[in-house]
């Protein structure tokens, strides 16, 4: 499939004699999306923290959470035909979407940036346990030059071919060997008794979870504006993104408790169990998010100024194989955390105006249009933003206060409230 964002304006809706994805189609991609090594990563730090018992409920519930948010932002998508940040715009203006448009395009350089260093250590991890070699710098360089490369050329049509077709079976098989040799070689039971440090509140471990999917909050009406209904589209992406989530989470706690905890550790048990090879067939679909993080910041900043998305990939490509050179994976909780901080809220005030404030109906002429319905004040819906900004202070607030509580849901429920309540005030235009 060519890649909709060569296809059609993001602005403008599909038409409907175009949208062709199926329910099939939307478990297909988002299973394939929702499987990485970055999910491994971040199911490792859940434990010891948690006991795995409390680790495997709050995966449960953390997918579940982040999943159904998820996929009520594709119903958005797959209702208006139009891109992620076009949706944003009745929401926060016409010229308000620009904010989220650059945040989208920060938070993708870091996601890319991470899935370097996913397949920088896992590759390292191999190659040491193949060969007794290590070179984990030029591991980095070779991984950001490839994602840099294919973001450049364009090759989403390509790679979308080969993965759709090939890669979604090698990553069943890879996800099946790991599940296989992890029953087979630990005693499940006896993970399952080991007693959490209570370093990690189970709060804090669902806000872990729910961040992976959030992640995507931003991205998802990208492709679920060509479903062919919005239940479809909802059907589909919660159950593939939800299967993924969970497995490869629980996955990644698993094997870390096993193997002692830590990314390195975790990595050197993948590395070593049948001999890699599961971890090498996750490691070839990991090039699929790598550069579609990049042609999408790519992209993103393309809509805010006057520049070629392949001339804007070569940067973000630099930028993101620079900061995964310096950048250390312990970092990457705080990363997911931030990320929550941010999205999570906006998509409160998103899904409110649209199935709450406008019930599922916008002026798509309107979109980009100046002085028109979504142009608010000088492009900016203020109350759009005010809502956004109560959510993420809510969700800051709730962290440093009640830290086990958890701040995800809250801070959605604030920006939702306070957006619902601004808008059935007096003066709504502005």
């Amino acid at each position: 499939m060519d890649s909709p964002n060569d296809s059609y304006d993001p602005l403008t809706p599909v038409p409907e004699g175009r949208r062709a994805f199926a329910a099939g189609d939307a478990f297909s991609l988002w299973f394939s999306l929702g499987i990485g090594l970055l999910v491994l990563q971040a199911g490792a730090f859940l434990v010891p923290g948690l006991s795995l018992p409390h680790a495997l409920a709050a995966i449960v519930l953390g997918s579940i959470l982040g999943v159904l948010l998820l996929a009520a932002a594709g119903v958005v998508g797959a209702d208006t035909g139009l891109s992620a940040i076009g949706n944003l715009r009745p929401a926060l203006g016409v010229r308000g979407a620009a904010v989220p448009a650059a945040l989208n395009a920060l938070q993708l350089t870091g996601w890319g940036a991470f899935e370097i260093i996913a397949m920088r250590d896992s590759a390292d991890a191999l190659a040491r346990q193949t060969f007794g070699v290590s070179n984990p710098v030029l591991w980095t360089l070779l991984f950001g030059v490839l994602a840099t490369a294919l973001a450049v050329m364009g090759p989403v049509s390509f790679v979308r071919r080969f993965l759709r077709a090939w890669g979604l079976w090698l990553l069943l098989a890879g996800a099946a060997w790991l599940t296989w040799r992890l029953l087979a070689d630990h005693d499940l039971p006896a993970l399952m008794a080991r007693a959490g440090t209570g370093e990690m509140s189970f709060g804090a471990g669902v806000d872990l979870v729910v961040a992976m999917p959030l992640s995507w909050l931003p991205l998802i009406a990208d492709y679920t504006r060509f479903g062919r209904s919005p239940g479809a589209m909802f059907r589909g992406s919660a159950a593939g993104y939800l299967l993924a989530n969970i497995w490869f989470f629980a996955l990644g706690a698993c094997y870390a408790l096993a193997s002692g905890g830590g990314e390195g550790m975790l990595l050197a048990a993948l590395a070593a169990t049948g001999g890699g090879v599961a971890l090498l067939l996750i490691l070839i679909d990991e090039t699929d998010n790598t550069f579609a993080d990049i042609h999408s910041a790519a992209v993103s900043t393309a809509t805010l100024v006057r520049a070629r998305p392949a001339r804007l990939a070569l940067v973000y490509g630099a930028v993101c194989t620079l900061i995964a050179l310096f950048a250390p994976l312990a970092r990457y909780e705080g990363f997911l955390l931030l990320i929550g901080s941010v999205f999570a809220p906006l998509f409160g005030v998103l899904l409110t105006d649209h199935f709450v404030v406008r019930r599922r109906r916008i002026e798509a002429g309107a979109i980009a249009q100046a002085g028109g319905a979504y142009w608010f004040t000088g492009g900016f819906s203020l109350r759009g933003l005010a809502a956004w900004g109560i959510g993420i202070a809510a969700y800051q607030a709730v962290t440093r206060l009640e830290p086990g509580l958890g701040a995800t849901l809250p801070s959605v429920a604030a920006a939702a409230a306070a957006y619902l309540a601004l808008t059935t005030s007096p003066r709504r235009r502005s």
